[in-house]
C-alpha cells in the first residue's frame, strides 16, 4: 500500500525520486529468494535485508496485492520484468490456489515433510541431474546464484544475485540465449519440484482476501489483454456473490461447501471494490449493481453516524465489550481505508453524493495520523489522492452489436497508468439508468466513442486512440481540486454539456 501511494505521488508530482524508490524495491524483491523463481508468487516476507531468505509460507493477500502493484509499475514504466512478475504471480494463484468453484484459498504452508522450505531449495547436483544439459545447468547455476555456494542450511534458495547481462558475458553467450536457457530450465525444474511432497494448504476461502484477488485479476485481465484472467475474475465474482452469501448477508469464510461467520467491514469493502474493477473489465452491469448493494448494506451495518466512523463488526454482530475499529493499514489494508476508496469511486460512477459524503466523513479525521505516520496509512493516502483529483471520468459507447469496435479505445485507456480514473461503458441503446457518465452519450458517426469528463462535464468526444490518448495525457496537467461535487456541478440526471 505504501508503494501504491508512492507510485501515485510520482504521477501527481513528476518527482523522479518516487519512481526510483518503487523500482529499487520491486526490482530487489523480484530478484530475491522471497520471490518463487520457479513457480511464481511471493513468500510471506524476508527474514533478512537482502530479500533473500523468506518465511516460505505463501499468502493470498500478499500475492493479490503484489500482483496489482507490479501491474501498476508496469503501466507506469513499461518495464517487461514487472509484467512478467504480474503474470507469473497470477498464474501461480490460478494453478495452485484456486478452488474449482472460483474462490481462492488462503495460504500454503512454509513446511513440507516437517522441514521449513524443503520444497523450494536445491543443491547443484539436483539441478544438474534434472537438466542433464551441461550448458543449461552451468547457465542457471550461475544465474540463480547456486554456483556461489549454499545460502540456506547447506542448500540454495534460487535468486538472481547478478545482472543477467553480466552473467551472459561471463558465460560467453548472448543475453537472449541466457534468457532462453533459463526459461527452459524453469519449466523442467518446476516439473521436477512438483513431484516433491507439497507444503500443506489452508483451503478456506476468505471473502476479504478474495476481494483483493478479484481486483488483481480483473484489472490485469483488462490491462494485459488476458481473457483468462477476466474469466477467472468473473468466476470469482460469481462465487463471492452466491456461495459466500447467506440470506443476502456476505459471509467471511467458506470451506467444504459451507459459508460461515458474518462478514466484517473489510469483507464488504474489499469484495465491493473488487466488483467495481470487475465491472470495468467486463462492463457487465450485474457487477456494479452487486457492488452498490454491498455498499448500501455496509453503510447500514458498519457506519456509526454518532461517531462519523466505520466499525469492523456489523450492527447485527454479537455484543462485544468494545466494538472493534482497526484504523491502520497493515499486511492488508484496513476495512475503513478500502471502504473510503470504494465509496469515492462508486460516488462518481453512480452519481451518488451520499457515498462521497460518508467517505469524507471517515477520511477527514485521519489527516493528522496520515501526516505523522504515512507508512501506516498507505491506502488512506491513495484514497485522499483520488479525492483531491484530478479524476478522469471516462465513458465509452459503441454501436449496438459488439464491444469489439471499442477495443482500440479501451486498449488506449486501460494500458495507461491512470490511478485516478473511473470508467463506464455500454452499447448504444443499452439500459443505462443510474449511470450518469453514460447519460446522453452516443456513438458519434456510428463509431465507438470515448468521452473524457470531469465532474460529468466532458471534452469533445473522440473516436480514435490517438485523440483519446491526448485527452488522457491532459488530465494530470490540470490543477488538483478538492471534492468531486462542487456547488456548480452538473448533477446526475440533468443534461450534460460537451465542451471543446
Amino acid at each position: 500500500m505504501t508503494w501504491e501511494f508512492i507510485l501515485r505521488y510520482g504521477k501527481r508530482t513528476g518527482d523522479p525520486r518516487a519512481l526510483e524508490m518503487v523500482r529499487l524495491t520491486l526490482d530487489r524483491m523480484a530478484a530475491g529468494g522471497m520471490y518463487d523463481q520457479l513457480g511464481g508468487g511471493f513468500h510471506r516476507y524476508s527474514v533478512d535485508d537482502q530479500w533473500l531468505v523468506p518465511h516460505f509460507e505463501k499468502m493470498l493477500y500478499d500475492n493479490a496485492q503484489l500482483a496489482s502493484l507490479y501491474l501498476h509499475a508496469w503501466l507506469a514504466t513499461g518495464d517487461p520484468t514487472y509484467r512478467r512478475v504480474t503474470e507469473e504471480t497470477l498464474d501461480y494463484l490460478l494453478a495452485e490456489m484456486r478452488h474449482p468453484s472460483g474462490g481462492f484459498f488462503s495460504a500454503q504452508d512454509a513446511d513440507s515433510e516437517g522441514v521449513e522450505g524443503k520444497f523450494f531449495v536445491w543443491t547443484p547436483d539436483e539441478i544438474s541431474s534434472v537438466l542433464g544439459d551441461d550448458a543449461m545447468a552451468e547457465a542457471v547455476l550461475r544465474y540463480w546464484g547456486v554456483s556461489d555456494g549454499p545460502n540456506f542450511e547447506g542448500q540454495s534458495i534460487l535468486f538472481v544475485p547478478h545482472a543477467p547481462d553480466d552473467v551472459a558475458a561471463e558465460l560467453g553467450i548472448s543475453a537472449d540465449r541466457l534468457s532462453e536457457l533459463v526459461a527452459r530450465a524453469r519449466q523442467r525444474l518446476y516439473a521436477a519440484r512438483d513431484k516433491r511432497v507439497h507444503p500443506g494448504l489452508d483451503d478456506k476461502v476468505l471473502a476479504s482476501w478474495n476481494g483483493l484477488a478479484l481486483s488483481a485479476f480483473a484489472e490485469a485481465g483488462r490491462a494485459l489483454g488476458r481473457p483468462d484472467y477476466v474469466a477467472a475474475a468473473v468466476d470469482n465474482g460469481r462465487f463471492l456473490t452466491t456461495s459466500m452469501m447467506d440470506g443476502g448477508r456476505l459471509m467471511r469464510s467458506w470451506k467444504d461447501g459451507r459459508a460461515r461467520i458474518k462478514g466484517y467491514l473489510e469483507d464488504y469493502a474489499m469484495v465491493g471494490a473488487g466488483l467495481v474493477s470487475l465491472y470495468e473489465a467486463t462492463f457487465d452491469r450485474r457487477w456494479l449493481d452487486e457492488s452498490r448493494r454491498l455498499a448500501e448494506a455496509a453503510l447500514g451495518l458498519f457506519w456509526d453516524a454518532e461517531r462519523d466512523a466505520f466499525f469492523d463488526t456489523g450492527a447485527d454482530h454479537e455484543a462485544l465489550i468494545v466494538r472493534p475499529r482497526n484504523i491502520f493499514d497493515n499486511a492488508v489494508p484496513s476495512g475503513a481505508s478500502v471502504a473510503i476508496d470504494w465509496l469515492l469511486r462508486l460516488a462518481l460512477v453512480l452519481g451518488e453524493e451520499r457515498y462521497e459524503a460518508r467517505a469524507l466523513e471517515a477520511l477527514r479525521p485521519m489527516a493528522d495520523l496520515m501526516t505523522r505516520y504515512p507508512s501506516g496509512f498507505g491506502r488512506y493516502l491513495s484514497a485522499l489522492d483520488f479525492h483531491l483529483g484530478p479524476v478522469a471520468e471516462v465513458a465509452v459507447v459503441w454501436p449496438a452489436g459488439g464491444e469489439a469496435a471499442a477495443q482500440p479505445l479501451l486498449h488506449e485507456l486501460f494500458a495507461r497508468y491512470l490511478p485516478n480514473r473511473v470508467v463506464a461503458g455500454a452499447a448504444e441503446g443499452a439500459a443505462i439508468e443510474g449511470l450518469p457518465l453514460l447519460a446522453e452519450r452516443g456513438a458519434v458517426g456510428g463509431r465507438a466513442t470515448a468521452y473524457v469528463c470531469r465532474r460529468y462535464v466532458c471534452q469533445t468526444p473522440v473516436t480514435t486512440p490517438e485523440a483519446l490518448g491526448r485527452q488522457l495525457e491532459g488530465v494530470y496537467s490540470e490543477s488538483p481540486t478538492r471534492g468531486r461535487f462542487p456547488e456548480n456541478r452538473v448533477r446526475p440526471g440533468t443534461p450534460r454539456t460537451c465542451t471543446g
